[in-house]
């Protein structure tokens, strides 16, 4: 790190008990996805009779993708919370900038959301390809390394916050996934979630991205205060990680128009 323009927080200048809570925070978070990996096993063999018919990597898949719902779920609610209904992003109820803005709980939230991304990836490589190839990698990767940068620096957590709101599409996914394991990808409830998808992705990873960069374009005098590698990592990661969404969203839009084309004619 010699020679780079870190932010004073890079250097050590931030309490003890500051450290403490961040390493908690991403402790809690890894606990917390082991906990419901394994819930989520037990109370599907108890409660759902297909389960014990899948194979060792679909039950290890089934298992993740219950944690991965559930920090889904936490982490929209929170963010939600954080961005619209709490005063800490109100823009004329603070004479700090935005971008240096921060709480106790924004900063449980981004150190829970490393401790998922760090179980979730292990479980990736642990078991690649299988839980998902390379597309994955990066977007753990890039998600972890800007959560990190505004965590320790307390800069820019307004925009981390929006981009984890964007998991709330998140449940929905994993949901088609179970439907169509269990053998029901023909059934109203798996057309009625495709549909909730298209139109969640739409507005939290399209809409809500199109935002961000209005909302930064806006906010630039104070965007570039950021120390470097933060500001530069602003500027390279939200835009692949709106292409990568993009992409997904595409596939999303020809899935859901394959399956109501299929619905229709089975009628």
């Amino acid at each position: 790190m010699v020679g780079l323009p870190f932010h004073p927080a890079f250097m050590g200048l931030v309490s003890s008990s500051k450290e403490f809570h961040w390493m908690t925070s991403v402790f809690f978070g890894m606990i917390f996805c082991k906990i419901v990996y394994e819930l989520t096993g037990l109370l599907s063999n108890l409660c759902f009779k297909g389960y014990t018919k899948l194979s060792n990597t679909e039950k290890v898949e089934w298992n993740n993708r219950g944690f991965s719902t559930f920090h889904a779920i936490i982490v929209a609610v929170a963010s939600l919370y954080l961005l619209l209904v709490s005063d800490l992003f109100d823009e004329d109820s603070h004479d700090e900038s935005i971008i240096n803005r921060a709480s106790t709980l924004s900063d449980t939230i981004l150190g829970i959301s490393i401790g998922y991304f760090l179980s979730d990836l292990a479980m990736i490589l642990w078991n690649f390809p299988a839980l998902g190839g390379l597309e994955y990698v990066l977007h753990h990767g890039l998600s972890m390394f800007s959560i990190f940068l505004s965590l320790i620096s307390g800069q820019g957590q307004v925009y981390i916050l929006m981009v984890l709101f964007s998991e709330s599409t998140t449940p929905f996914v994993n949901l088609r996934w179970h439907l169509d394991v269990a053998g029901l990808k023909s059934s109203n409830l798996y057309i009625c979630n495709g549909i909730a998808l298209f139109f969640g992705w739409l507005v939290a990873r399209i809409l809500l991205f199109i935002f961000f960069f209005y909302h930064m374009i806006i906010h630039f005098d104070e965007v570039k205060k950021i120390f470097p590698l933060g500001f530069y990592s602003l500027l390279i990661v939200p835009p692949v990680l709106a292409m990568m969404n993009a992409f997904w969203f595409w596939k999303i839009a020809k899935g859901l128009i394959k399956t109501l084309s299929k619905a229709r004619h089975s009628q």
